[in-house]
């Protein structure tokens, strides 16, 4: 006799996933009528250098979702730790992501947001099922690192990465 395991309770999972700490990106592309269009996301991964891929997913109800299927193209900005307000202001639904934003146009149009960590544009390679997300994989076009500090996300909140003294 097979035993089905026991439902999930997705809150405590959760915040079980939340106890692994991630960086936090600004995904942008370009929406209805060239209009940018962005969201906060910590969910990306690097896949291969060759061909150079990353991916990060989407949930199938974001208001954003459209875009991202339908525009060719996707830039993951990965923020620095003086981005808290920009992490914020694209984690909120609004029609005004973009107020304020230095940004400039990228890959096929897409917003690369001034003052990131690190921007990497994409050109969508394949789109793949996940669960109620989309599994977005992206082969990196153009790409750029600063030595900045990145902003972390752990437990539910911002935190500050402890600052390296040992001498190399």
């Amino acid at each position: 006799m097979t035993t089905n395991p026991p439902p999930i309770d997705s809150m405590l999972l959760r915040k079980t996933l939340g106890c692994f700490p991630t960086g936090v990106i600004v995904v942008t592309t370009l929406g209805d009528h060239g209009l940018p269009v962005g969201m906060t996301i910590n969910s990306f991964s690097s896949v291969s250098l060759e061909p150079p891929l990353v991916l990060w997913s989407i949930a199938r109800s974001a208001p954003s979702h459209g875009a991202f299927r339908t525009h060719p193209g996707f830039t993951l900005n990965i923020l620095s730790d003086e981005q808290q307000l920009v992490s914020k202001q694209f984690a909120t639904p609004s029609d005004e992501k973009f107020k304020g934003i230095d940004w400039q146009p990228g890959f096929k149009g897409t917003p690369v947001i001034q003052d990131a960590v690190a921007v990497l544009q994409c050109k969508t390679y394949q789109v793949y099922d996940g669960g109620d997300h989309e599994i977005f994989l992206g082969e990196v076009v153009d790409f750029k690192s600063s030595d900045k500090k990145p902003l972390v996300f752990y437990n539910g909140q911002f935190v500050d990465l402890a600052t390296d003294t040992s001498t190399h």
